[in-house]
């Protein structure tokens, strides 16, 4: 999807890349996130297969928790899968429940278990919470509090981060890849279902780089050694993971004994590490997606070169989400940026005071903190019942804030939908902790960014912020719409596919249909069978066909955060916060049938999703008529969202 008509969109400008999607595969462009829609939430989805109220992440990139108190405390939702909650506020949290969480309370099953079990070595790049995320909490999860590497961070914490940061790889059973002798340390899974004894992993750059680049430092796709902008060898940060760089991770792994690899690479659309963000068709934009597809083409050739192809191996390519740019008019005003680069006099996210505003233009000055985002989530201090006076007060007076937009000069109305635990139960967004339950979430115009600053705008209270110009996290279509392609053994040569409607949870049951192994778990996602030949799918799915599809559709519209019945009893829940009558009938009403629709779609989908996996994995054979009647009934659901 194109951010300007006239501009290339970022696929369009990476050829190789897109080409090799298209003429090899199939892209599904009809992908979705789930909610919120941002980086951790989405990646982890991705990976697990489950919605954030089973992997324990549905708030990102960071969350807030409630202190005993009623006080809330800052959560980091980047952290290693075994760590403890990441609060970098104080070394004495309230809360040390494990970061990834089930919906049960246990340390949510890590993605690399079904391929370690298998004997296959798991390669993580940047990966989602799959390595180490800080140099904090992660250190003494992995290495122990007085183990060298805790000493390093304690004497030189710039290299320790780009030493221990960032890259990892999970070793099968026995292999000397992550012996003691290559510094491997145990891959502790506490709470895996089946138990995870005996297994080891390499935990960063310094322990890694040697096994994959063992003639010298490893090098980036141009030659370049990997370093972080300070000169400190090693991982280059998060944001310093441009296509050539964490390509290269990729390839070197894949050559050195390690066939299963995830990589995160970092954004084209800001110049990094520092910014500023960059407008669709700008020259740096550009560039760097230029020099993205030259990355591209050096991977997919290197790769060839070494007998790794589409004949052999499954690729799999998608982004986290799509983000949703906040800037005035280019000039030229038929700039396309290829050929004509476009500039901007305006660009940047419109930073917003939440409390500022409350303050001034509705006189609600309640203590409160906020996750900030363009979907704030929100921790009224006392953490109130969703029923009490002043929560409800509270939600009324979101709906009526306005800012005056320094960009378009138009007042806009600030949010767009709310939310409160009722509602965040059917998006999925409430965890087995419950201290991480906020009390409301505003989804507002998404050029805003909003923040919770002091109880008045005597500075303004409504900014453009020329560092950020992509806005994620929110509900709008051009945030929650991306894509995903596949190419390799089993998959049709199809190139895009616009009808299918997937989203982050259907990635991993593909994955593992298409590679023969099984999680210790279920999954929130379906196979995407739309995207596979005949011979990949099992008989149970093959003879059918038809009847799995139509059951696996009408699944993902009751179940996905972004399916027809997620923003149906979004607008719900959005008409009982906003109304305000006598006793608060209307509330108490409309959230009541939110309760309902919430466990009868709870019920169809549990069923649904039963049904699906047996078919995929378990070789039972899908009864039409049992099939057909539950979709009559998730059909009859959504018709009493009118």
């Amino acid at each position: 999807v194109r951010d300007n008509p006239n501009v290339p969109s970022d696929l369009e400008q990476m050829p190789h890349l897109l080409n090799f999607l298209e003429s090899q595969g199939t892209l599904l462009t009809n992908h979705h996130t789930p909610l919120i829609s941002h980086t951790a939430t989405d990646i982890l989805t991705s990976l697990t297969g489950v919605y954030g109220d089973r992997h324990g992440v549905p708030v990102s990139n960071s969350f807030r928790y409630f202190n005993p108190d009623g006080t809330s405390n800052v959560g980091v939702s980047f952290a290693y899968w075994t760590a403890p909650l990441f609060d970098p506020t104080t070394s004495t949290p309230t809360d040390t429940t494990f970061n990834m969480l089930t919906a049960d309370g246990h340390n949510a099953p890590a993605p690399w278990v079904a391929f370690t079990r298998a004997g296959c070595n798991v390669g993580g790049v940047a990966t989602a919470n799959a390595i180490l995320e800080n140099i904090a909490v992660d250190i003494p999860t992995v290495f122990g509090a007085g183990s060298p590497e805790a000493t390093e961070v304690s004497t030189n914490p710039g290299q320790a981060f780009a030493d221990f940061v960032g890259i990892g790889i999970h070793c099968a059973a026995g292999d000397a890849l992550c012996s003691a002798a290559n510094n491997g340390k145990q891959d502790s899974l506490p709470d895996e279902p089946g138990g995870y004894a005996g297994f080891n992993g390499l935990f960063g750059h310094k322990y890694v780089a040697p096994q994959i680049s063992p003639s010298g430092p490893l090098t980036d796709l141009n030659g370049d050694v990997i370093q972080d902008p300070s000169g400190h060898i090693g991982f280059p940060g998060f944001d310093g993971m441009a296509a050539k760089v964490s390509l290269s991770y990729v390839v070197a792994m894949q050559e050195h004994g390690v066939p299963v690899t995830y990589a995160y690479i970092s954004d084209a659309h800001d110049k990094h590490p520092s910014g500023p963000a960059f407008g669709p068709g700008q020259a740096g934009y550009v560039a760097a997606l230029q020099a993205y597809d030259d990355a591209f083409n050096e991977f997919f050739t290197r790769l060839a070169d070494d007998g790794i192809n589409a004949n052999n191996t499954l690729f799999i390519f998608t982004a986290d989400e799509g983000d949703h740019f906040v800037g005035g008019a280019p000039s030229p005003a038929n700039c396309d940026g290829v050929t004509v680069p476009c500039t901007y006099s305006q660009i940047g996210e419109l930073n917003a005071n939440l409390a500022g505003l409350l303050a001034t233009e509705q006189g609600i000055t309640t203590p409160f903190k906020v996750h900030s985002d363009d979907a704030p989530t929100i921790y009224i201090t006392g953490n109130p019942a969703r029923t009490d006076p002043e929560a409800r007060s509270f939600a009324r007076a979101l709906d009526g804030l306005t800012a005056a937009n320094p960009i378009t000069g138009n007042t806009d109305k600030i949010s767009q939908f709310l939310a409160d635990p009722v509602e965040m139960k059917i998006l999925h967004m409430i965890t087995a902790d419950p201290a991480r339950t906020p009390n409301l979430v505003m989804f507002a115009d998404p050029d805003y960014f909003l923040f919770a600053g002091a109880p008045n705008c005597n500075s303004p209270c409504v900014t453009e912020q020329p560092g950020f110009a992509w806005n994620h996290g929110d509900v709008q279509a051009d945030i929650t719409t991306t894509w995903l392609g596949l190419v390799g053994p089993g998959i049709r040569d199809d190139g895009i596919d616009s009808q299918t409607w997937s989203d982050h949870t259907d990635i991993r049951p593909t994955i593992m249909l298409l590679t023969g192994l099984k999680d210790d778990y279920s999954h929130d996602g379906r196979v995407l069978s739309e995207a596979m030949t005949g011979a990949a799918l099992p008989a149970t799915i093959r003879g059918n066909a038809n009847i799995f599809r139509r059951l696996a559709a009408s699944y993902k519209q009751i179940n996905a955060a972004v399916g027809q019945f997620g923003l149906g009893t979004l607008a719900i829940s959005n008409s009982a916060l906003i109304s305000n009558d006598p006793g608060d009938a209307t509330y108490d009403q409309l959230e009541s049938k939110l309760a309902n629709l919430n466990s009868q779609r709870d019920s169809i989908a549990s069923q649904m999703i039963q049904i699906l996996e047996d078919a995929e994995f378990n070789g039972k054979a899908i009864d039409p008529a049992t099939a057909s009647s539950l979709i009559q009934q998730a059909n009859q659901l959504l018709q009493r969202l009118q």
